[in-house]
């Protein structure tokens, strides 16, 4: 068990998780049909790389905290949707619920209540610390707005965290996104609050089909998007010029880094091509420009992909290096799972054998080069 008290943050990374989402699912034909949060932490614990003393529950946040950032009729709704197991057409009008999307399931309330809770306790854990990191791959929710769900997020677990480090005294907050869908949630939410800069990398022209270069000419906001097969070398180039310096002339106090999975080569909701290397190098090369940081999941709907990438995001997050051979048991964890889609039928046998992808260098295309430029003159401009 933790020897610090509940209200402290540890003296090593601490990981926030909970058994709901083992068995919990939006229903077998979504998307989040598959385990993830569960994987991530059956291979963490597999691999030797998560002791009972890293880890604890998640609570579920109260309707007042929750209504920090979402409104109480919203709330209401949510909660008597996972009641009643059913919504009518004017709450599913009005609050995007039941639809395909953001459908009806037995835990469609206390599920995002418990990764939003997680993400506050990180807040409150992290601004009553002089340093420390928390992770929580269940609080990548970033797309739920204040009174509607979108986009697969009933509540916005970021939005919560960072309003927790603010409100607990932290006065700059660097939010980067590396899903492959556009950070939009946590984007707006802080779009008139200069204690908050959003970066967000996301493929350009997808869903939401927001966060263009341009957008946002006088609000902290920075969008990097970038061109379908973005590749290893891209993501680097772009974490060398533009998002480490935006970073470090920002000075934060606090870090929160959103860390979708979805940009990987094998997911089958984007056309990104990341292997999960560079997600790994982008957290380690991140992780100095604050003494406080917040690591949090996101997008990912290849279980095997999804899983390895976060489980070796907590290596990282421990100075571990998870480019290593899995153990037994870590790779009994990887052949339990399955998936219904083509590929998940016949997995190809790495996705058991390896949790380290293949890099995926490329070319360095003008998009890409063009797209860290404008962040860069963006910032100058903005001050």
């Amino acid at each position: 068990m933790p020897t610090e008290s509940p209200n402290e943050c540890p003296s090593r990374p601490l990981f926030l998780g909970s058994e709901i989402y083992r068995g919990s699912s939006y229903g077998p034909k979504h998307p989040l049909a598959i385990p993830r949060v569960s994987t991530a932490i059956d291979l963490s614990r597999a691999m030797g790389w998560l002791p009972d003393a890293a880890y604890r529950d998640s609570p579920l946040a109260s309707p007042q905290e929750l209504g920090r950032f979402h409104t109480q009729d919203y709330i209401a709704a949510l909660h008597r949707a996972e009641t009643d197991q059913r919504v009518n057409a004017e709450t599913g009008e009005r609050y995007n619920l039941g639809r395909l999307e953001n459908p009806v399931f037995p835990e469609m309330y206390r599920r995002p209540a418990i990764s939003a809770g997680a993400a506050i306790l990180a807040g409150r854990l992290l601004a009553d610390a002089p340093a420390g990191i928390v992770y929580s791959p269940a609080s990548g929710t970033h797309h739920a707005r204040p009174g509607r769900a979108s986009g697969f997020c009933y509540l916005n677990a970021p939005v919560l965290g960072i309003l927790a480090l603010l409100d607990s005294g932290i006065e700059r907050v660097l939010y980067v996104d590396l899903d492959a869908h556009h950070g939009d949630g946590v984007e707006d939410a802080f779009a008139d609050d200069d204690r908050v800069l959003t970066v967000s990398v996301h493929e350009d022209g997808r869903w939401p089909f927001t966060g263009k270069a341009e957008d946002r000419p006088g609000a902290l906001a920075v969008n990097l998007p970038v061109p379908p097969e973005f590749n290893d070398t891209e993501m680097d180039c772009l974490l060398e010029t533009a998002i480490l310096p935006l970073g470090q002339a920002f000075r934060p106090q606090a870090l929160v880094i959103q860390t979708g999975a979805d940009a990987l080569a094998e997911d089958p909701l984007s056309r990104l091509e990341l292997s999960n290397g560079a997600l790994w190098r982008a957290v380690r090369a991140l992780m100095g420009l604050a003494p406080r940081l917040m690591v949090v999941g996101g997008g990912g709907y290849n279980p095997w992909s999804v899983g390895r990438c976060w489980a070796g995001i907590w290596a990282v997050l421990n100075g571990i290096d998870p480019a290593v051979p899995p153990t037994p048991q870590a790779e009994d964890v990887l052949r339990a799972l399955s998936w219904s889609r083509a590929a998940g039928r016949h997995p190809p046998e790495h996705w058991f054998t390896t949790l380290a992808d293949a890099p995926r260098p490329g070319p360095l295309r003008d998009d890409v080069r063009r797209v860290a430029a404008a962040a860069i003159t963006k910032m100058v401009r903005t001050g």
